[in-house]
């Protein structure tokens, strides 16, 4: 059986679809749902919310670069990161998924507001 790869994001009545990656970290991040947390705005860039515990990063690339829209993990602060601009390579990226949002979506998260994030089932046709 494989993990799912749908996530839903649930913020201040809005709702967003993701789709994760399969990856160490991805998966680490999955066993951490269903959880919620608060998400602040870093540096015009992208938003973050701390995460109860690490994510497991063996296996994974030392770092990455972020596109918009990337769901991804700054293990040097154990953040999760929803990221609403391109971001050039930083050690301790690691990019778990794509959100299915708009760069204005993103952006409009308000300071301190609380998300919650959960699992949804794949559909199969």
């Amino acid at each position: 059986m494989t993990t799912p790869r749908r996530v839903r994001i649930h913020v201040r009545g809005r709702v967003f679809d993701a789709t994760r990656r399969d990856n160490p970290a991805a998966r680490s991040f999955v066993d951490q749902l269903a959880l919620t947390v608060p998400f602040t705005d870093y540096g015009g860039q992208e938003k973050i919310a701390p995460l109860p515990r690490p994510l497991a990063m063996t296996g994974m690339p030392a770092g990455d670069h972020a596109e918009r829209l990337d769901i991804g993990y700054y293990a040097t602060g154990g953040v999760l990161v929803l990221y609403y601009t391109d971001v050039a390579y930083y050690r301790g990226i690691a990019r778990l998924g794509h959100v299915h949002a708009t760069v204005d979506d993103l952006k409009d998260i308000l300071d301190g507001a609380v998300a919650t994030i959960e699992l949804t089932p794949d559909h199969h046709s």
